[in-house]
């Protein structure tokens, strides 16, 4: 789940006690911050008990399920079947199965190719020569694969149980489960919809993030004609030579990386009384989700990539962000984000703290706008392509003379841009 992942919250089983799982089988699926994810079974068999349950929070490491595979199927027929005859024929079965398996098997004289994991399987499932030459392979040439050999193993092994009279166990009804009663409209027009997970972390987020820091905000306009012309002339090569489309927000973090380079006191958090001074520079960009959610994925050591790195990141990010695609260390270790308010037409706004960042910058929507040129000629009035930065910064730590600092240092950055540079 990635090395800063300690828990994470069973949302839903996907499997129930007694239901068959096959290998790679999505179990349940987990929360770990704002990300989803479905957790495999690594074998097949059936679900005999889950150890927890759905809103648990479960330690990474932590056994979570316990399935039986079908190599354990004969002995719980033992012990549930009733008649000698049963138990004495069944056993047999189990003997045999063990003296099939205990015994090394050579497959030097099989005229089929087999490949060194379906002989493992062959050898774990006692399957001899005889019977890998019988299976019809569907892999090239007539190849055994995987799960070739899996379903013959399967098929192998129910008509074995089939086989052995069983009294099957009494089935258990489940109680039933009290349902939390929903708002009820008084005035029966209005639909009450509870807050999906997410919603709810992400109100949980932002009240925490409220009541711990102490919000205030500098705000600078700055001039990105440079930077607008500089992308219409190279979005086409960019995006013909390296397969990208070259977005504003790439050029954006570019100059954000190196303002936190130069004034490194935005890049630290804060733990109770003590302040931690971040060595890398991972910088969280906030994305929108279909459903209307917010994430924040994040690009780690973004001051050590280029331009097209730094598009390639937020290309591929953004990307598996909106697929619901991103894995739960995405999300994980940020030291300051950005956030695009300018896309839905916000001309700034005033984010709140990502905890424990103490910074965030808002990009408000590019517009033109009248502007006193200076020339050695004198002052005129131009169309120029303008913006706004909204910076939020955690006033505990962070005094008016740091934040506007910073915010300048990126609006000089992106004021500087070289039109003439090479992505």
């Amino acid at each position: 789940m990635g090395e800063s992942v300690a828990e994470a919250t069973i949302t839903n089983w996907l499997k129930q006690v007694g239901d068959k799982i096959e290998a790679d089988e999505a179990v349940l699926e987990i929360a770990t911050d704002k990300v989803d994810s479905e957790v495999p079974s690594e074998v097949s068999g059936i679900l005999i008990e889950q150890l927890f349950g759905k809103d648990d929070l479960v330690q990474v490491g932590q056994t979570i399920a316990i399935i039986e595979t079908e190599g354990g199927e004969l002995v719980s027929v033992v012990k549930e079947a009733t008649a000698p005859a049963a138990v004495a024929e069944v056993t047999k079965m189990v003997e045999a199965a063990k003296e099939s398996v205990a015994a090394p098997v050579d497959f030097s004289d099989s005229e089929k190719f087999l490949s060194p994991l379906v002989k493992n399987i062959a050898k774990e499932e006692g399957v001899s020569v005889a019977e890998l030459a019988a299976i019809s392979g569907t892999g090239k040439e007539g190849r055994v694969t995987k799960n070739d050999i899996l379903e013959y193993v399967k098929n192998r092994a129910n008509q074995q149980v089939v086989s052995a009279p069983v009294v099957s166990a009494p089935k258990t009804v489940a109680a039933p489960v009290a349902q939390k009663a929903a708002p009820v409209s008084v005035s029966g027009g209005d639909e009450i919809v509870e807050m999906d997970r997410m919603r709810k972390l992400i109100a949980g987020y932002m009240v925490a993030s409220v009541q711990t820091s102490a919000h205030v905000q500098s705000f600078i306009e700055v001039d990105v004609t440079n930077i607008v012309k500089w992308r219409e002339k190279n979005k086409n090569a960019f995006e013909k030579r390296e397969g990208e489309k070259l977005t504003y927000t790439p050029i954006f973090m570019e100059a954000v990386a190196k303002a936190i380079k130069d004034y490194p006191g935005m890049n630290i958090s804060v733990d109770g009384d003590f302040i931690i001074k971040k060595k890398n520079i991972n910088l969280g960009m906030a994305a929108s989700l279909p459903n209307g959610n917010l994430i924040v994925p994040v690009i780690k050591n973004a001051d050590q990539l280029n331009l097209v790195g730094m598009a390639k990141a937020v290309n591929d990010l953004g990307g598996r962000a909106k697929a619901g695609k991103l894995k739960p260390d995405d999300t994980q270790g940020g030291t300051y984000t950005v956030t695009n308010v300018g896309t839905f037409g916000s001309v700034f706004g005033t984010p709140i703290l990502n905890q424990p960042q103490v910074g965030i910058l808002a990009l408000g929507a590019i517009r033109k706008m009248p502007a006193v040129i200076e020339t050695p000629e004198g002052d005129f009035i131009g169309i120029r392509q303008k913006m706004f930065l909204s910076h939020s910064y955690d006033h505990r730590v962070v005094d008016g003379a740091l934040g506007g600092s910073f915010v300048k240092r990126v609006a000089e950055y992106l004021e500087a841009f070289d039109v003439n540079r090479d992505f």
